[in-house]
């Protein structure tokens, strides 16, 4: 019962807000008369006193659950009015319209309790500020949240039960279609839809890596089917492009494997960094399921195969510290994934040296522990694996025969794949242009808008139908003759010696890895440096282990060396010049390195290095009365560096170097600052004019001031710049010096 006692003018003064809200959009589609019920509210405001104009109707959260605030705008919109004090009444036709979890409720109850506002529902009007109100509300409030938690917890318990059992229908992937009876699968009808399917798990049996075996449908030209299901229910079947997704996530689907499964994920709830409450979905282990029923129906590949497929999926990934495996690469080296320290339990890693480029292993354990630039290890690889490569044709003897055909007979099946495929996929084409025919065939002829569009349907189509039966016969031409008696013996002949196929050019390193990983599970390897030998484990698949003692180079003593005349040069040069700059000095007195060949700068990096030479550091500071280089010195005197050249030359200016075919450098002090000016005093005369006043030749002039028994000044401004000689009239003449 209404009481209307509770409505002052204080409330009618302020709006009526009436709040709709529906949790879903499928309830608002077909639950209208809910939605008409909670429209009809505004009525309801302007019988309690509410002027039209006044009633606010807040129906943004139509479709949208009322368990949390996340999302609701309409609900946030209404908080924000009710603390503004801008509300009189908020009307809703029960509480869970408003929300369904207490935290929202209570927060809404205490802003109306503090701003006088009233709530409204189908039972009447209530005043949070009046406690027994307030306490009925509450208990409705638990009563909305406790109601979904029972509907979620009957929907869910229906689920699950049904899901126990097997026959809760859900989307299955493309292959694999619902029967007439409870919970059951059967295969597609489309054999072009389950061919390939089947192709997929035989390409992988044979390759071992889900990417090699989406390569090859790339490299054969062939199509994959894509189903979509909308709502749980099989879509129409598209061909498409594979993608190494949708070939992975079928190796990776136990529903392939005959088993159904339900629970395989799980929605955590978290607060990110913003402190909004947020959903996420975690995939759980498979021990962790909540159903797993194998062999529930016929599958593509049995259980066991699956959880091989599984296991070498996991193999193919980068293995972690102390793990082996990882998936086969292109490199040479056969015992890469498999071999591991004997001395710190991590996987060798993989490196090539040499112009040929041979395999070898090391052990980086210690770089971890004692610092840089330590190994656990370091070997070469070549003899080490000749061992491993021995002791496993020694095993595979018996069986190579047999080997021999199975390999034989997987290239032909390779072949019959595809064209298998192929073969569908021109039944496929086939059957749509027929189709395509038929619609065209069955249109009005005046109905030429439609007629149009069918007629160009129906060209398309035969296009495909031409495209699929050209690439049929080509394929055809191309499949390998069958083998003859003749050749069969040849090939039994060559089985038996499974050494020749070892050595084959056809066999590849990746196919020699690939045996070796059959049989072979991990390669322990101890290496004896200072006894000459490598101690081998090898652990085989199955347990069984075999030791053996590989004789390994030791340590030789050193082969040529750089002279130490080159060596003492270089440390010399090293506190005054980078790596490239000593090289090229090198290189013009005409020294080699060890071996020979012309310095370069990354051979002098490492004979640095080596000999613990320091590198050369340039200073962060302008050199101030300090060695420069001519470039530096024509910037800091104002000059061309062909001027300092010159004058270098004449002995104008004096230079350094550190050995002959080094730089020069230019020593810059305030004296030579000072013999360069901008106007030469009255008493220092030009070049000609002096040696006609002393009487001797040019070189002359130049050598006395360079032996400093005549001063000059270098003028490098106006018409007559160039050097000027200080001449003394007192000066003796040149025989009266040479007496």
């Amino acid at each position: 019962m209404t009481d209307p006692s509770k409505i002052k003018p204080t409330h009618t003064q302020r709006a009526a807000c009436v709040y709709i809200r529906q949790s879903t959009p499928g309830q608002v589609e077909h639950n209208r008369e809910s939605t008409a019920r909670q429209y009809a509210l505004a009525d309801r405001a302007a019988q309690l006193g509410w002027p039209k104009e006044q009633v606010v109707v807040i129906d943004e959260d139509l479709g949208l659950s009322g368990s949390t605030t996340d999302k609701r705008s309409g609900f946030a919109r209404l908080t924000s009015e009710v603390a503004l004090a801008h509300v009189g009444i908020v009307l809703g036709l029960e509480v869970s319209r408003l929300a369904r979890n207490n935290a929202d409720w209570y927060r809404l109850l205490e802003l109306c309790g503090v701003t006088d506002t009233l709530i409204g529902d189908n039972d009447g009007v209530y005043h949070p500020a009046l406690f027994n109100d307030r306490l009925l509300l509450g208990l409705k409030g638990t009563m909305s949240e406790a109601e979904l938690h029972i509907i979620r917890a009957r929907l869910d318990g229906g689920i699950r039960n049904k899901a126990a059992r097997g026959e809760l229908r859900r989307g299955l992937p493309v292959g694999l279609v619902w029967g007439e009876q409870d919970g059951e699968v059967l295969f597609h009808p489309d054999e072009a839809v389950t061919g390939a399917i089947r192709t997929v798990f035989e390409r992988f049996a044979e390759f071992g890596s889900a990417r090699r075996v989406w390569l090859w449908f790339r490299s054969e030209g062939l199509s994959f089917p894509l189903q979509t299901t909308p709502a749980g229910m099989p879509g129409p079947i598209r061909w498409v492009t594979p993608t190494y997704h949708a070939l992975h996530q079928i190796l990776t689907n136990p529903v392939y494997a005959g088993a159904y499964t339900y629970g395989k994920t799980r929605y955590e709830r978290y607060v990110d960094e913003q402190g909004v409450v947020k959903k996420r979905t975690r995939h759980l282990p498979m021990d962790q399921w909540s159903v797993l029923i194998r062999d529930h129906h016929p599958g593509f590949i049995d259980w066991a195969t699956f959880e091989a497929n599984q296991a070498r999926l996991d193999s193919n990934t980068r293995p972690r510290p102390h793990q082996a495996g990882g998936a086969v690469r292109e490199g040479s080296a056969l015992l890469q994934g498999m071999a591991t320290c004997g001395h710190c339990g991590r996987r060798l890693m993989v490196h090539y040296r040499g112009r040929n480029s041979a395999p070898g292993y090391h052990c980086a354990g210690k770089d971890i522990v004692d610092g840089r630039g330590q190994y656990c290890l370091n070997v070469g690889g070549m003899v080490i694996e000749q061992a491993v490569a021995n002791a496993f044709l020694e095993a595979v003897t018996p069986a190579a025969v047999e080997a021999t055909m199975l390999s034989i007979q997987q290239l032909q099946a390779n072949h019959d794949a595809a064209l298998s495929q192929w073969r569908l996929e021109v039944e496929r084409t086939r059957y749509e242009a027929e189709g395509a025919e038929r619609r065209y065939r069955a249109v009005e002829p005046e109905n030429r808008l439609v007629a149009r569009g069918l007629e160009t349907e129906w060209e398309k189509r035969l296009h495909d139908l031409a495209a699929a039966e050209t690439e049929l016969r080509r394929r055809e031409q191309q499949r390998p003759n069958p083998i003859g008696p003749e050749q069969l013996k040849r090939i039994q002949m060559l089985g038996s010696d499974i050494r020749q196929v070892w050595t084959a050019p056809a066999i590849t390193d990746r196919d020699r890895k690939e045996l070796l990983r059959t049989l072979l599970e991990e390669v322990i390897l101890n290496l004896k440096r200072a006894e000459g030998r490598a101690h081998l484990t090898l652990r085989w698949r199955g347990g069984a282990i075999t030791v053996l003692d590989v004789p390994v180079p030791r340590f030789k003593p050193m082969g040529p060396r750089t002279d130490e005349d080159t060596i003492s040069l270089l440390r010399r040069l090293a506190t005054l010049y980078p790596d490239e700059v000593i090289a090229g000095i090198l290189n013009r007195q005409g020294r080699q390195t060890a071996t020979g060949e012309r310095f370069t700068a990354n051979q002098v990096g490492s004979l640095r290095r080596y000999r613990n030479i320091p590198r050369f550091q340039p200073s962060a500071d302008p050199p101030i009365g300090e060695l420069v280089s001519i470039r530096k010195a024509a910037q800091i005197l104002g000059m061309n560096t062909s001027s300092i050249h010159r004058w270098l030359a004449d002995g104008f200016i004096a230079g350094e170097q550190v050995t002959p075919g080094a730089p020069w450098q230019i020593r810059i002090t305030d004296e030579l600052r000072a013999r360069i000016v901008q106007q030469a005093p009255p008493e220092y005369l030009p070049m000609l004019e002096t040696t006609m006043k002393l009487g001797v030749s040019r070189q002359t002039v130049l050598q006395r001031v360079k032996r400093g028994e005549l001063q000059a000044v270098l003028v490098r401004q106006g018409r007559r710049k160039g050097l000027r000689i200080k001449v003394v009239d007192q000066q003796p003449a040149l025989f009266e010096q040479l007496s």
